[in-house]
Order: structure tokens, then sequence, then C-alpha cells
């Protein structure tokens, strides 16, 4: 029997949606030549995610991506406001203004924002292209359609992944494996790694249509989301802000939603019949899982592959783009060999409570937002004004965090792993909760230096001291670097409040997230080994 081809590949990554995409893209600008392989030959046609968060959007700024991404998806004057109304047609019961894409890169109002990249509302329909083109524009990275892992197997030294294509199958020897490749991870299989948590939330059927005459009713009173309580919650998204439409209608976990006719679940939605052409229907379960395990030897999980739960705030696909930023550099760190190769031990350790903690809060969330409506909300005169308007006070508490979840942009945090030094006890992560101060562990807090520079703009390309006390002797931090060869830049911001960077010195990781906050006393030897993951390697 003939042997199948083989051929030596640097990291590869299985899997080309968001999370494959950004890590593949983080990697090659680390200079760590990728491999990308993905099953399905062109992009799916189901809009899926259609939001892409603030940290996100700070992770594509660091990328090179946001302004990009910021001008794809809705036309930059479409407001991406959110509705609530009896039916389409119906009474209005309460709304989250927001503002357009447009109006953001105008800066209107940018002094309040915790963030130099607030949340853009896009689909993965425009989303991924964007990631896919500058992917193939980076030297290094190699992105292959059409082919699809049959086989794992790893020691010590390498893995080996079977692949198969319309050219054949081949062997690829590997330093180390990422599975990015969804909720029915061919790599996580392979490893017998299960999901844990709930296996049903809630069940929906997703309509995808085409129809101008639903984009003209909308244009009376534009929104990026209008929620529809007919018999049941629906929410109607605008996907282009045209003639691109997507009805999600929730159903209990027990229903079976297979006799559910997606024509009288839009009529009911809309409040009446709208021209359209059906794209496309998905009838699916919204789950509450995350992945036992995170990693197995040189194997890696991450996205879907790693954890999903129902989409409240797109936060699946979001997850997956902070599991790429930390897993990038901690590879590049191994690869460069600045690094031990314990340190992407500290990936699961980091990356999986924060797995479940979103989960757990996605699942509230969910919980409070699709309870039941009362009917009274569709009587006429003052019994249903009454109604209406007490579901408004209802959705003023659930509803405003869940659109803007600013806590799980910049609450999550990494203070109990070994890399982070001084790391407090936190309470559990939730979609409005975060403090605008630097914390070990944390994002570093956004501060604007000029009109255009945030201070994630400047910091370095791998760990960064950030000296706010320029009186403050740092040769010794850059001789240890030198010392053990950590790529360390020292950036001087003496004008940084200290109410929100409380301490002198900060040492800065290069996913943008604080290691350690301190002053002139420090061990910078001691520091850096642990926030390389030095000392657990010595350790053993």
């Amino acid at each position: 029997m003939k042997r199948p081809a083989s051929e030596r590949v640097g990291v590869l990554i299985v899997g080309a949606g968001p999370t494959g995409l950004t890590l593949a893209i983080d990697l090659a600008r680390r200079g760590v030549v990728c491999h990308v392989v993905e099953a399905a030959e062109r992009r799916t046609v189901n809009p899926r995610c259609n939001t892409t968060s603030a940290r996100s959007m700070e992770i594509f700024r660091r990328l090179g991506l946001s302004g990009d991404i910021r001008r794809t998806g809705l036309p930059e004057d479409y407001p991406t406001s959110i509705q609530y109304r009896t039916s389409m047609r119906g009474e209005e019961i309460f709304r989250i203004d927001l503002p357009s894409a447009g109006e953001v890169l105008a800066g209107a109002g940018k002094d309040r924002w915790p963030t130099p990249e607030p949340q853009h509302r896009i689909s993965q329909l425009f989303l991924e292209p964007v990631l896919e083109r500058h992917a193939k524009s980076l030297p290094g990275l190699t992105l292959e359609r059409g082919t699809r892992l049959t086989g794992l197997r790893q020691d010590e030294d390498q893995v080996e992944a079977v692949v198969e294509s319309t050219a054949g199958t081949r062997v690829l020897h590997c330093d180390y494996v990422v599975g990015c490749d969804g909720a029915h991870s061919a790599v996580r299989r392979h490893l017998g790694i299960r999901y844990q948590g709930v296996d049903a939330i809630r069940k929906f059927v997703s309509t995808f249509v085409r129809s101008p005459e639903l984009g003209r009713l909308a244009a009376r009173d534009r929104a990026w989301t209008y929620w529809t309580y007919g018999r049941r919650p629906a929410s109607i998204i605008a996907i282009d802000g045209r003639d691109l439409w997507l009805n999600h209608v929730a159903f209990d976990p027990g229903h079976d939603t297979e006799g559910e006719d997606p024509e009288r679940l839009l009529r009911e939605a809309v409040g009446g019949s709208v021209e359209h052409e059906v794209l496309g229907v998905v009838r699916w379960t919204g789950r509450r899982l995350v992945a036992e395990r995170y990693h197995e030897g040189r194997v890696f999980l991450a996205g879907d592959a790693a954890h999903i739960w129902i989409p409240v705030g797109g936060f699946g696909m979001n997850a997956g783009i902070q599991d790429a930023a930390t897993l990038a550099w901690m590879l590049a760190a191994v690869h460069h060999g600045w690094a031990p190769a314990d340190l992407l031990t500290a990936y699961e350790l980091e990356r999986k409570p924060v797995g479940e903690q979103f989960a757990r809060a996605v699942g509230r969330a969910a919980r409070a937002s699709l309870a039941d409506v009362s009917p009274d909300i569709h009587l006429p005169g003052a019994e249903g004004t009454r109604a209406r308007a007490e579901l408004a006070r209802r959705l003023a508490a659930t509803e405003p965090h869940r659109y803007s979840p600013d806590g799980f942009s910049f609450g999550y945090h990494y203070a109990g792993s070994p890399l982070v030094i001084g790391g407090a006890d936190q309470v559990a992560i939730d979609m409005g909760g975060y403090e605008q101060r630097a914390q070990a562990g944390f994002r570093l807090p956004h501060v604007w230096l000029d009109d255009t520079r945030s201070v994630l703009d400047v910091l370095g390309t791998d760990f960064t001291l950030l000296r706010t006390d320029t009186g403050i002797e740092v040769t010794a931090w850059t001789g240890a670097a030198s010392e053990l060869g950590i790529p360390l830049t020292v950036v001087d911001l003496p004008g940084l409040p200290p109410d929100r960077y409380p301490g002198p010195l900060l040492l800065v990781r290069p996913d943008q997230h604080v290691a350690w906050i301190g002053g002139a006393d420090a061990r910078p030897g001691e520091l850096l080994r642990t926030a390389t993951g030095r000392f657990v390697s010595q350790q053993r």
C-alpha cells in the first residue's frame, strides 16, 4: 500500500472561522509559520453571530484590522439600536438607542468610551471575508479549503495530523495543532474530550430571508434588531441594512421545532405578510457546554470546539477570539524560545474559568430576556398600555447590559493564573460588571493619549513595562529581560491618571493583560520568569 505524502507544519489550525483566522493572523504577525485547513470548500451562508464585541475590536485594532471591519457590515449611517415591539408593525414597548458605525468612526462621544473600539454590528457573512482576505496576504500563513482532519496522533516531540482532500491523503508533522473547528470538532473527538454542562436551554428556528419590503418597513424607524412578542419571543435582525434579514424564534427546550413553519413564524413577528425569499432555515438548540479540558499535550481547543452556549450578545464567537489572542502569544513565545513549553499549560488555566463563567452568565441573561410575556401587551386601551409599561420596566432592567456587555469585554480576567503576580480574589464575571482601573490579570484599561492614540496603541508587540513615574530606574528590568531573552518594551507615560493606573510600574503581557503592578522594590528577574512560565518549568 502506498504511504500518504507527508510534510512539515509549524502550527496546524483546524477551522477557518473567526477563531481560527484570528489565531492564524496573530501567529503570522508574530513570525510563527502556520497552516489552516477548513473542511468546507466555501464559507457558510448562515449569518450566525452578528456582533463583534468591544474587546474583539480591540484585538482586531492590535492586528491592524478594526478599520476594515468597522467599515463592513451595516451601512455606516445605519443605527445599531434595539427595539421591542408587539410586532414589527405593532406597538413599540421599549428601545435602546445605540450609535451607527459612522458615528463611532467620527468619534461621537469618544471621551466617554471605556475603549478605543466600541462593539460593532457585523454578520459573520461579512466578517469572515475580511479576516480571510487579510490572512491570505500574510507571509508564513497558508489556508487550504476543502481539507478535513481524519486522524491525529502525538508524542512528546510532534503531532501527526492526517488530512484528506480531493488531492488525496497527507500526513502533516506539526509542532502544535489547534482545533478551531466548531461544536462538532474533529480535533476534540480525536482527543476524546467531552463537553460538560446543560445540553439544551432553548430551541430556535432561524430563517434567513431577502425582503426589500421588510427593508422598506424598517426604514420608517430603523433598528439593528426588532424584538417582537407574537405567540412567542422573536428577533428580526438587520444583516445588511437593506434586503437581508434574520428571524430568530425561541422555543422551550423540549419543543419539537420540526413542525414549526418558518413562513408563519415570520408573519407573526412582522405582524402580517411580507414579500420575501427564504435563503436558509436552521433549527438549532442553544446550549451551555464547556469542554472538560482545553488541551492535551501539543493539541489545543479554542472557540466553539472548547465552549458553546446560547448566543446572547454573540459571546460564543467573541470568547473564541479571546481564546485566540491568549493562545497566540503563548505559542509564539515558546516557538521563539523565550518561554518554556510549560507556559502553554496556562492557556487552559486562564481560558477555561472564563469560559465557564461566561456560560453561566449567558444562561442567566437568556432566561431573563426570554421569560414569559403577558399576552395583555396586545390588548387595546388602558389595559394594554399598562401591560406594555410593565414589560418595558422589566426590559429596562435586563436588556441594556445585554446589548452593551462591557463586563464581558473588560471584566474577564486571569487573576488566578500562575503567570500573574498579585492577582486578588474576584467576584464572578457578569455582563455589566468591570472596573476602569488597572488590576493584575485584567486587560489594561484604555485612556486616550491624544485624539487618535489609546494607551493600548503604544504597547509593545510582546511584553511592555509601562512606567508612569520616570524617576524609577528600569535598567534592572531591561538587563533581566536581555539575560532571559524576553522581548521587553519600556513605555514612559508619566501623565496617566493614578486612579486608573495605581502603580508607577505595570508589566503588561503581549495580550494586553496586566501581569504585575508595583514599584521600585520589584525583583525584575523573578517577575519576568513567573510571567513567562519559567518557575513552573523549574519546579518540575
